[in-house]
């Protein structure tokens, strides 16, 4: 298996960067290999969920501690977004608790149910001594602005490690029996010597779990989970923003031999819009009027996310005015309120005029006088002091 890269080199940042910095620079790069924007391209995939990864770990002051700390070491074994079972010379204190109770102190509540996750503790359920918790998974999943503005439900496929039908989870044979596991002795960690320091690691015997079965199950080898993709059903609030996290208690893999479900961590991305941009819960859009209708006034239709609506322009609108259509932008998450759609009218010059168009045309500048304008006068005011 080939090593991790560096998080602050997969990020392109240095070790002293902010958290705006990083952010800044994962949503560049995220853009830049995403999959849409790379179709077929196995290497740009890999590449955006590497990003993920790093971003996942160094947006978060706690994670980001502990990996500037120990490295890759502080996620191994726990996976996704646990810390694993570490160093720790002697004695029974694990320096890396501290990290478990932040990754995965979360607790979970209800069925099936999502709650939004910002950059925070990890995943829910298994205490400190929890050996045989599985894995947490992340899911990056993509929809449309219409989707994120209305909320919706998706079914999605996971493949993972699931309950073992054969052993019902269990990892023995009917009338298996527990015995302790001679590599360390039922403590689950075997010692093992680095320089002048020793280092308690998982046992790969046991995994961690300081037992074995006399009769493991023929279908999982005693593990108690097979790999086997599962149907999930995801509801999506209204008002989600691309990179925000929705997590799914005990829908990660299953734990060694009965043990608990991990969590999964489903990362929002939200596809750019053929017409509006977004900026939280505000729209922005720029909509085309005419010559005529920007100097005489008169209404022009406005798209929004519910349907069109009738915007009244006032006469002599400059091009460049921005509008706003209170209510008429995206809901807020976990709230009643919706923002504001800005909208921002651009004059249409005309390209092509016929004879009599341009003859009439002449006709008004004539009338108009050349210099007969406010801005005109106001710009060449300031041109002539600028240059006496």
């Amino acid at each position: 298996m080939a090593s991790k890269r560096d998080y602050y080199e997969v990020l392109q940042v240095p070790k002293d960067a902010s958290a705006e910095d990083i952010k800044r620079s994962y949503r560049k790069l995220a853009v830049k290999f995403h999959p849409d924007k790379n179709p077929g391209d196995a290497s740009a995939e890999d590449k955006f969920k590497e990003l993920g990864e790093a971003y996942d770990v160094l947006f978060d002051d706690q994670k980001r501690a502990a990996y500037d700390r120990y490295g890759h070491a502080a996620f191994t074994q726990g996976g996704g977004g646990g810390a694993g079972r570490g160093a720790g010379a002697g004695g029974s204190h694990d320096p890396f608790d501290i990290f478990r109770e932040v990754f995965n102190g979360g607790g979970g509540g209800g069925e099936n149910i999502f709650e939004q996750f910002f950059g925070g503790g990890g995943g829910g359920g298994g205490g400190r001594g929890d050996r045989n918790r599985g894995e947490d998974l992340r899911y990056d999943l993509q929809i449309s602005l219409e989707e994120a503005a209305a909320g919706c439900e998706k079914d999605i496929e996971v493949t993972k490690r699931d309950r073992c039908s054969g052993c019902n989870g269990s990892g023995g044979e009917q009338g298996s029996k527990a015995v302790i596991c001679r590599d360390c002795g039922g403590r689950g960690q075997v010692l093992s010597s680095r320089g002048f320091f020793q280092m308690a690691q998982t046992c790969g015997r046991c995994r961690g779990t300081g037992q074995l079965l006399d009769k493991p199950c023929k279908k999982c080898s005693g593990e108690g989970r097979s790999t086997q993709p599962s149907q999930i059903k995801l509801k999506i609030p209204k008002g989600i923003e691309d990179g925000m996290k929705l997590r799914s208690t005990g829908q990660g893999e299953a734990g060694v031999r009965g043990g608990p479900n991990g969590d999964l961590y489903v990362v929002m991305h939200v596809k750019e819009h053929s017409i509006f941009d977004r900026d939280g819960s505000d729209l922005m859009c720029k909509v085309p009027i005419s010559f005529t209708t920007a100097t005489l006034g008169g209404e022009v239709t406005v798209p929004t996310l519910s349907g069109r609506v009738q915007l009244k322009v006032a006469a002599g609108t400059q091009s460049g005015t921005t509008f706003k259509l209170r209510g008429k932008g995206m809901p807020e998450l976990n709230s009643s309120l919706y923002g504001d759609l800005l909208v921002q009218v651009i004059v249409e010059v005309p390209s092509k005029l016929d004879a009599e168009q341009r003859t009439k045309l002449e006709e008004f500048a004539a009338s108009m006088g050349e210099h007969n304008s406010p801005m005109h006068k106001s710009f060449f005011e300031k041109a002539r002091e600028f240059f006496s």
